[in-house]
């Protein structure tokens, strides 16, 4: 937010020169109660903006006591905040920006005026209406230099920058920005070719790359006009893969990008060229509402194939996406960078990062009721926040429990699912592994002694000198296996060469999460099929257990 320059906000009244009854009016009007004043104004033109202007006035000038001599009884209006929006009329009465002033109007301090378009387009900024709060947004046939010129005229609080919304049509600006800020984007070049001499840039094309002032970007790349107004975006494919360019355009019908087998560039104008980010085929959209509030949705890449996913209702399909903590800061960032209190912007995640890929400034979600609660909110606090205390307006950001999320269905209402939280054991561990074998060597019954075994009838090994013990009477094992085939070793061969490949990895036992468990069978391990049966030996044997990995950075070296 930002005022063009140092004031104390818009002097209200009515302006010299508006006719002989002027005056007269104009008392007329300051003697109505202020809920005699509609909370959602329409500017009009000639006479009735003049009307329009006065009643502006009346709700803008503070209270007088000699206008209110004889009237006793009465108690002086409410001094109320103006809040103008500045657009073409597809965007100010667009579905978005009513649900969004409908919920506006309801802070009981704050009115709102929309300004006509033959208003904006046809009268000088002398006879726009007055607020003391200004919404105002380039789009296609916007005059920009007239809103700066009103906003330096009145000078109210403007929640999106105008000079910046220069910027923000040029995408060579836009990446600039970006890069002065430190956000991720792809790597780029910019071609600027003169109009009267287009064969002399520095761009050389070859069939599988161009190479921009002196920088290579091989196929697959993006072209991008540096009219940030024109939506001709062409993606080059290497011949590899066919060769051939795929050009995206605005959303017609149920299309938004149609291949073409032309794959050389462009050779008139001036363009951004930039390396194609391989996604999951989608792009995401970011809204935001102030530094602190993004609201992200995904939709399918037009990249693909061109065609537009869409609803029953004819509605481009989108997906809710929960932001990262980087990419939360990327949207403060960029919210900040473009003085733009609501701004869309746009997400690539490729290569487990995430780039700024373009910039569109003050831009609404679709369809989300709960969005909409938001963004009102959010920018009802902002506006008193601001102006509250300068008009002396007794209020206070209310410290209210939210809502319950309430939403319609088909079936009534229900609540709505806003997040799902989990409380995961390990869930940063890789998984433990388990080895398990029947011993009954003499060697394996005197470790088993010799570190108290019997006393509980199990027995865990996991210290270095322990598991030394171990590896020592598997090697041995083995090596009388090799030497003497005939010997009476029962172990079998491939159980102990696990076990001493794993005792003897990295070289050590310290920081390597390893143990061994005994524990003794009194009649041996009961056998799973008859062909074991009948093999069974009498007597006690140990089961031995080995365990290794599932390690973890936030477990003790050697823990279990």
């Amino acid at each position: 937010m930002s005022r063009t320059s140092d004031g104390a906000g818009v002097v209200a009244g009515a302006e010299a020169g508006e006719g002989e009854g002027a005056g007269e009016r104009e008392a007329l009007e300051r003697g109505r109660s202020h809920r005699d004043v509609p909370r959602f104004v329409i500017g009009c033109g000639d006479d009735e903006q003049d009307m329009g202007q006065m009643e502006a006035g009346m709700k803008n000038e503070m209270f007088r006591e000699e206008d209110m001599e004889g009237d006793d009884d009465e108690s002086p209006p409410e001094r109320q905040i103006v809040v103008g929006i500045c657009a073409m009329v597809k965007k100010s009465k667009s579905k978005p920006m009513t649900q969004i002033l409908e919920r506006l109007c309801k802070f009981d301090y704050i009115d709102m005026v929309i300004f006509p378009e033959e208003v904006i387009l046809e009268e000088p900024v002398e006879n726009w209406p007055l607020c003391d709060c200004l919404i105002s947004f380039h789009s296609k046939g916007f005059p920009l230099d007239k809103a700066v010129e009103y906003a330096k005229l009145r000078n109210p609080l403007l929640l999106n920058d105008l000079n910046m919304q220069y910027f923000i049509q040029d995408r060579r600006e836009v990446y600039r920005i970006l890069k002065e800020e430190g956000i991720d984007l792809p790597r780029y070049g910019v071609l600027n070719r003169d109009p009267d001499n287009p064969e002399e840039c520095n761009l050389v094309e070859g069939e599988d790359h161009v190479e921009v002032n002196g920088e290579v970007f091989p196929k697959p790349f993006v072209e991008k006009p540096v009219c940030a107004e024109d939506h001709n975006v062409y993606i080059y494919y290497p011949s590899s893969a066919g060769g051939g360019s795929q050009r995206l355009f605005r959303k017609i019908g149920s299309r938004s990008s149609v291949y073409s087998p032309e794959a050389s560039v462009r050779k008139t104008g001036s363009y951004i060229y930039e390396e194609f980010m391989p996604t999951d085929g989608t792009d995401v959209k970011v809204y935001t509402v102030g530094p602190d509030y993004a609201h992200a949705e995904a939709r399918k890449s037009p990249a693909l194939d061109g065609k537009v996913e869409r609803d029953s209702e004819g509605k481009e399909i989108r997906y809710p996406v929960m932001l990262t903590a980087m990419e939360k800061l990327v949207a403060r960032k960029v919210c900040l960078a473009f003085k733009q209190t609501v701004c869309g912007f746009d997400l690539l995640r490729a290569n487990g990062h995430s780039y700024v890929c373009d910039v569109n400034g003050f831009s609404f979600v679709k369809n989300s009721m709960k969005y909409y609660d938001d963004c009102a909110k959010v920018l009802g606090n902002m506006v008193m926040r601001e102006l509250a205390p300068q008009f002396h307006i007794p209020w206070s950001i209310p410290m209210e429990a939210e809502d319950i999320p309430i939403v319609p269905t088909t079936s009534g209402t229900m609540m709505e699912l806003r997040c799902v939280i989990a409380i995961i054991r390990h869930g940063d561990r890789t998984p433990k592994q388990k080895m398990k074998m029947e011993v009954r060597h003499p060697l394996f019954f005197d470790l088993f002694e010799k570190h108290g075994g019997y006393k509980s009838g199990k027995l865990k090994l996991k210290k270095p000198k322990q598991l030394q013990e171990v590896l020592d009477i598997a090697r041995l094992l083995l090596v009388e296996l090799v030497q003497h085939n005939d010997c009476e070793i029962e172990e079998k061969k491939s159980k102990l060469e696990q076990l001493k490949t794993v005792l003897e990895m990295y070289g050590h036992f310290s920081g390597i999460n390893r143990k061994v468990q005994l524990t003794y069978l009194r009649n041996g391990q009961p056998k799973a099929s008859s062909e074991e049966e009948d093999c069974k030996k009498d007597g006690p044997s140990l089961l031995l257990v080995l365990k290794w990995g599932g390690r973890a950075d936030a477990c003790r070296p050697g823990s279990g």
